[in-house]
This record gives structure tokens, C-alpha cells and sequence, in this order.
């Protein structure tokens, strides 16, 4: 399943905001530099979808506020 999620870099307190199944925005503390913003709103997206590590990927935006995270949904 993929999610769009709308990244704001550099925010002074970290907040997620889920607007649909598949639509979420996202204020982080880490700058866009160095691939520290892409790598917390994984994180974040995997700990507020309580998902292990690994099942969250990054598929589009790696330089844009707008990005698409492939889900892989475990079964069982």
C-alpha cells in the first residue's frame, strides 16, 4: 500500500496529522540535509502505524516535501 505523506523539515516540535487512510502530514525536527528528514518521517510513519522496522519504504520525493512511503502490510 502506498502513503503520501507532506514533510515540513525543521519544525520545533514534532507532530503527525493523519488526513485520510493514505494522506498524512508531518512536522519534524531533523533539517532536510544529509537524508536525516527522510529517514525520521519513516521512523515516524512505521511507529504511528505500529509496524516493525523494515516494512516501511521511501519510493518517491527523497528531495521534495511531498513523498510516497510503500507499506508492506505482514499478514498472519
Amino acid at each position: 500500500m502506498y502513503i503520501k505523506v507532506k514533510v515540513t523539515p525543521g519544525a520545533k516540535r514534532e507532530s503527525i496529522l493523519k488526513e485520510s487512510d493514505t494522506m498524512y502530514r508531518m512536522e519534524i525536527r531533523e533539517p532536510a540535509e544529509r537524508n536525516l528528514a527522510n529517514k525520521r518521517a519513516r521512523d515516524l510513519l512505521q511507529e504511528t502505524l505500529g509496524l516493525s522496522n523494515g516494512t516501511v519504504r521511501l519510493v518517491a520525493g527523497h528531495r521534495s516535501p511531498s513523498k510516497v512511503f510503500d507499506v508492506l502490510i505482514e499478514k498472519g
